[in-house]
């Protein structure tokens, strides 16, 4: 006996566990959600939740894997719409300013994550660790593109703006943060290297 219309029915059963997950994870929090809330929420049984994912956390590492991948195609878009080297920098910041003025920002999905996951050998932890290495990978090479010397010291400067405007968005007037935001990243760009250490 088929189990409906095979492959289409499946994949939309896991599009909606996903989606579930992803709403409920990024407003409340990990831990503080149970999967059977997630299964409710999604109308799906509990056997359909396990032929896909084989727990809780798998869940939630398909769900970063899904925001990593949302960030690495802002990323690309905001590169691709602006000229090499300090252009994409700028570009890039804009893109993370944008999504802290976004309704319902509740800061970034893998700070809220290693928050809840602080032991560096969990699977978790460490797929927030392979996420900000690319990011952090990313900005340093356009740094270099931009002749930042040393652009590995001025990556880790602006990735830590980042993870402050990220923190403080939520927080406060995300206006005020962006643009403090905005303003530090364009002093690392106009800053970095005659002198600032």
């Amino acid at each position: 006996m088929s189990r409906g219309t095979g492959n289409g029915s499946t994949s939309e059963a896991r599009a909606r566990l996903l989606a579930t997950a992803t709403r409920i994870f990024y407003a409340e929090g990990i831990h503080s959600v149970g999967v059977d809330r997630i299964i409710a929420e999604a109308q799906v049984t509990r056997a359909t939740l396990y032929r896909h994912f084989s727990g809780k956390e798998q869940l939630v590492l398909a769900y970063l894997d899904q925001a990593d991948q949302g960030i690495r195609a802002q990323v690309e878009a905001a590169r691709a719409g602006a000229a090499p080297g300090a252009d994409q920098v700028r570009a890039v910041a804009r893109a993370v300013a944008d999504g802290i003025r976004s309704p319902g920002f509740r800061g970034c999905a893998f700070l809220n994550a290693v928050a809840e996951y602080p032991d560096p050998a969990h699977p978790i932890h460490q797929a927030v660790l392979t996420h900000r290495q690319w990011f952090l990978d990313t900005v340093t090479e356009l740094l270099a593109q931009a002749g930042h010397v040393p652009a590995d010291a001025a990556g880790r400067h602006v990735v830590m703006l980042r993870d402050g405007a990220m923190a403080a968005g939520c927080l406060f007037d995300p206006e005020l943060v962006t643009d403090t935001f905005l303003g530090g990243v364009e002093g690392v760009l106009r800053g970095w290297g005659e002198g600032a250490r």
